[in-house]
């Protein structure tokens, strides 16, 4: 009689799966870190009400919340080289670029920066947003510039409000880069894919990667909390 779970095999997957581990926490982390680049000049351009670029921003945040990852995703994948050949056909430029030679990493990379990026743009927004007014007053009454007093004074404020919105929308990242293996990335899920095939054991293996993003996403989200105690921390230092 079949054993329901060959737990021998499950056991042996582990090993193999997080082996791919730096390959999901490098997408994740990447996308995390150029999204926080597109979101603030995204939620700056809304803020100051910026003629044209706001109407685009907001088309663009829009598509973004309004279309699913993985169609992203394949446009991402399918659109970049594409336009990378019409550019090199039509205007001669980007002559040295080999689309071939791009590693699909690149283009789950882009994909993730630019729908974490959309929906970022509305948490940093709305977490600047609740700045306290007296306090952009302040800045300028000293002779602050625009940028100092964004990063010295209203970015470490927003950022304290932020956070559990930033940690909890990187944790569903880290859980969305399943997606990057419909596109041949071997990240962990790849790897649990490859070796369910080569053993038909799916069930084991899935049972297995998803204990692996378990563990993940809870050593992710203790982290969180220790970085959210400490901007608390800082908070109030600058309100004292």
């Amino acid at each position: 009689m079949e054993n329901l779970l060959d737990i021998n095999f499950l056991i042996e997957s582990i090993p193999a799966i997080v082996s791919r581990l730096p390959i999901t926490i490098g997408i994740a982390v990447g996308s995390l870190i150029l999204s926080l680049f597109i979101g603030v000049a995204t939620a700056l351009i809304k803020i100051y009400r910026v003629p044209v670029l706001r109407v685009i921003s907001s088309i663009y945040v829009s598509f973004i919340r309004g279309t699913p990852l993985l169609v992203q995703i394949y446009l991402v994948f399918y659109g970049i080289p594409k336009i990378i050949y019409y550019l090199q056909i039509q205007y001669g430029w980007l002559q040295s670029a080999d689309v071939n030679s791009i590693p699909p990493e690149v283009y789950a990379l882009v994909a993730f920066s630019v729908n974490l990026g959309a929906y970022l743009s509305e948490t940093i927004r709305s977490a600047i947003e609740s700045v306290d007014r007296g306090q952009f007053e302040a800045a300028k009454s000293i002779g602050m510039t625009p940028a100092q007093m964004m990063l010295k004074i209203i970015f470490p404020q927003a950022l304290a409000v932020a956070i559990p919105n930033l940690g909890n929308m990187f944790i569903s990242t880290i859980k969305d880069t399943s997606l990057v293996f419909i596109i041949g990335v071997i990240d962990i899920m790849g790897q649990a894919k490859i070796l369910g095939s080569r053993g038909l054991a799916f069930f084991e293996v899935y049972i297995g990667v998803s204990i692996v993003y378990w563990i993940l996403c809870i050593a992710v989200e203790r982290l969180l909390v220790l970085i959210e105690k400490r901007a608390r921390r800082y908070e109030r230092g600058i309100a004292s």
